[in-house]
């Protein structure tokens, strides 16, 4: 595996400032566009644009890098979206805003799908799946790092986003004066959301609600911050806490779902997420004290996060190896569809509710995914076609990513 992840260290390198500067862009413009008066619910359907454009970009990019080439298209990819960054800056109206979020969108999952099909061409049987595993740890590690910048800005600071500009195009240095070779990449077929739903319904639906979930912590978590109170380098503390509790779950879940049922595992996480909503919807000053609302958030991300994998790799115990790209690449845009509705649903349980309507939303979801569970548990067999251990998926995973999964 270190020899791989020799070869492919000018990758992890570009990588990390290009999480570094999306986990601080994402974070930036919900405290910004407070400062410029627009309302939650707006900002919400702003950031819903992300997943817009990811799920645009699944379909395109593939075309885009056929008849340009990868190092060609990542470099464009790169500079529109260091471009879109700086849009922010001269503009004031929540249209421009949201289709700068849309092209954002496009070009990060343009970029992602470049980098997993060049990790895939430096890896083999013996140590793909190691090496996925490395570059997801990575891709959290950088995207918690730029959560975590948010507390260098000031109100009003303009500087944060011409930082995030700068890191995107250095971004570009290590990748494009190292790339030789142009790795090979296959425009995924496609299966419809009714047949996903007869391979695997409980795939289905936790992708889809994980989504949701998974949304409305990357999207609405500052919005929640600032409506308690937060300073804005707490904001950026409380985004990162829900971070590391998703990478720190990551393997233990993945781990237990190998070995148990995974419907299980899901229902578990579900209900664990539940009464930590219940928690610091009811116990007193809970959403005041620093201590259990760092905890509760860390437990959040802890159990949310993580299980979008599981129910990838769920559908995949379940599906015939012919099936396996196909079906795993219409989970992704599922997913992400349950992405766009996160920030919106969100912020307008923050906006007509308040604070307490983030956890409400939650309440809502956990309750989806832990009822799917336990009814599947009851009413179906636990028939594995072709079991395999799981490997870790982000909430920024593209099809790509679900082909090296397979191919390991």
């Amino acid at each position: 595996m270190w020899i791989a992840i020799r070869s492919a260290w000018p990758l992890f390198i570009g990588m990390i400032l290009l999480m570094v500067s999306n986990g601080l862009l994402s974070t930036i413009l919900t405290i910004r566009g407070q400062e410029i008066g627009f309302s939650e619910s707006v900002i919400g359907f702003v950031q819903s644009g992300y997943p817009i454009g990811f799920i645009f970009s699944c379909f395109i990019t593939p075309r885009l890098i056929s008849s340009a080439g990868h190092v060609r298209v990542f470099a464009a990819l790169v500079s529109i979206a260091s471009t879109s960054a700086l849009i922010h800056l001269i503009t004031y109206d929540p249209y421009s805003w949201g289709a700068m979020r849309v092209l954002s969108g496009f070009c990060f999952s343009g970029i992602y799908i470049v980098a997993e099909s060049w990790l895939n061409s430096v890896s083999d049987n013996k140590n793909r799946g190691s090496l996925l595993s490395a570059y997801f740890v990575i891709q959290t590690a950088g995207y918690m790092i730029g959560q975590l910048m948010l507390g260098l800005s000031q109100p009003g600071d303009i500087s944060l986003l011409i930082f995030t500009s700068v890191i995107l195009s250095f971004a570009l240095v290590p990748i494009l004066v190292t790339a030789t070779t142009q790795p090979s990449i296959e425009d995924p077929q496609r299966v419809t959301i009714s047949e996903l739903f007869k391979l695997s319904p409980m795939a289905m639906i936790g992708g889809f609600a994980t989504g949701i979930a998974n949304g409305g912590l990357v999207f609405v978590t500052a919005l929640y911050a600032r409506n308690v109170g937060l300073s804005v380098s707490a904001t950026g503390y409380l985004l990162a806490i829900s971070t590391f509790g998703g990478l720190l779950m990551q393997f233990p879940l993945g781990t237990l779902s190998d070995k148990i049922d995974r419907r299980m595992v899901i229902t578990g996480s579900a209900f664990i997420t539940f009464f930590v909503c219940v928690f610091m919807l009811v116990a007193p000053n809970a959403q005041s004290n620093t201590y259990t609302l760092f905890g509760g958030f860390l437990l959040l991300g802890g159990f949310t996060l993580p299980i979008y994998s599981i129910c990838m790799a769920h559908m995949n115990d379940h599906i015939k190896q012919s099936q396996m790209v196909a079906a795993s690449s219409t989970l992704v845009l599922v997913f992400a569809a349950g992405m766009v509705l996160g920030p919106i649903v969100g912020s307008l349980a923050l906006d007509n509710i308040g604070a307490d309507g983030m956890f409400m939303m939650y309440i809502v979801v956990a309750s989806i995914l832990a009822i799917t569970g336990i009814q599947r548990i009851m009413l179906s067999d636990k028939k594995i076609v072709s079991g395999r251990d799981i490997v870790p998926i982000t909430s920024t995973s593209t099809p790509e990513a679900t082909q090296i999964q397979l191919d390991d």
